[in-house]
């Protein structure tokens, strides 16, 4: 933020001295073409004859009147010409500025090369036009994902229970349809769950309920609360690291490693292969889970982390398109960093968090 508000501070200053030099210059070539041409004039008009240097009344005179018409002469003449070079791109600058606010986000604008140079408002301007189209984008497709995500499960949940009326329904066939019921309102009390969390998350600017624990032992044990749906895919999971410790908030670390997991079995598909590794690089610590299963496509690597993306459009996958945007939001909190390398053979997603020393355990406990 410091960096930012830093940069925007000096943007500033460079408009301003941009245009004070060009008030300045502007002011000083009047005043030096005036007099230049006075005095050039006067000199042809003393040579000629047409003035006497003895008629200082005369000569007076047409130096007020000369210089005066002449300053007015070029004022106009560098009025026009400034206007052109400094008002028309203000003018288109503010046509832009009226556009986005009226919700034209394709808008563009361009400036030119003498306002541009220095200041470039050009590029910064496009910038947040480009920024607030990206928004609007996420925005509408989260509007259509959401109301898909939330109509399915209503919908279904409303066709099994006007089958439940039925008196004569079979007992095993009442229970599957609870059973669905049930599997249905859990995937709504998800997807609340997550939007709340990715919404708490998004307010908060620092971890409060660090600890050092046991980070092996952590995935060990969402590992096994994630067996129902490993087994049902039929997933080989394989663990393969030592004991490591970490100074994090242990919660919200759980959650990371969840939804990650998660991730990695719902993409392996059937009889897929998941695994995770952990190893210490330099002051960092390395957590890589990785699946097998379709490539994850490069234009894409750079949109999964968005809020509300799904790059499954199929809908054959569940989800929201909350959880990695979960991910890395936790993980930014704690500054960390993560990576998605992905291949015909398998995608892989690497944690790296920072270790701290004794000395800032201490500190920090």
């Amino acid at each position: 933020m410091r960096l930012l508000s830093r940069k925007k501070s000096n943007d500033n200053k460079i408009v301003i001295r941009f245009f004070k030099s060009t008030f300045v210059v502007g002011v000083a070539a009047i005043l030096i073409l005036a007099l230049g041409t006075y005095v050039i004039v006067n000199f042809a008009l003393i040579e000629s004859g047409f003035l006497s240097q003895n008629d200082e009344n005369t000569v007076a005179v047409f130096w007020v009147v000369a210089f005066s018409v002449f300053c007015l002469a070029i004022g106009i003449g560098l009025s026009l010409l400034l206007g052109k070079i400094l008002i028309e791109p203000i003018r288109n600058l503010i046509y832009g500025m009226t556009q986005l606010s009226e919700g034209n986000f394709t808008t563009r604008v361009n400036l030119g090369p003498y306002l541009d140079k220095n200041t470039q408002l050009s590029t910064t301007f496009n910038n947040l036009a480009e920024r607030l189209q990206d928004t609007e984008i996420l925005r509408s497709d989260f509007v259509n994902n959401f109301s898909h995500e939330v109509k399915t499960p209503l919908v279904s949940i409303t066709g099994l229970v006007s089958l439940l009326k039925n008196d004569n329904l079979p007992k095993e066939k009442r229970l599957q349809y609870i059973e669905l019921i049930e599997e249905e309102i859990q995937r709504l009390s998800s997807m609340t769950t997550n939007m709340l969390s990715l919404s708490k998350l998004e307010k908060q600017d620092c971890l409060h309920e660090q600890t050092y624990y046991n980070v092996s032992e952590q995935i060990r044990k969402c590992v096994l609360l994630l067996e129902k749906k490993w087994t049902q895919n039929n997933t080989n999971i394989a663990l393969d690291f030592d004991e490591f410790s970490l100074y994090a908030d242990k919660t919200l670390m759980q959650q990371v490693w969840i939804n990650l997991l998660d991730n990695a079995i719902k993409f392996s598909g059937k009889n897929g292969n998941v695994s995770v590794s952990i190893e210490k690089k330099e002051n960092d610590l390395k957590v890589s889970i990785s699946n097998t299963g379709e490539k994850i496509e490069s234009d894409k690597i750079d949109k999964i982390f968005n809020k509300f993306y799904q790059g499954d459009t199929s809908r054959n996958k569940d989800g929201n398109g909350i959880g990695l945007s979960i991910v890395d939001r936790i993980i930014y909190l704690h500054n960390g960093q993560i990576e998605v390398d992905s291949n015909d053979e398998r995608t892989t997603f690497i944690v790296s968090l920072p270790l701290l020393s004794g000395q800032e355990l201490q500190e920090n406990n």
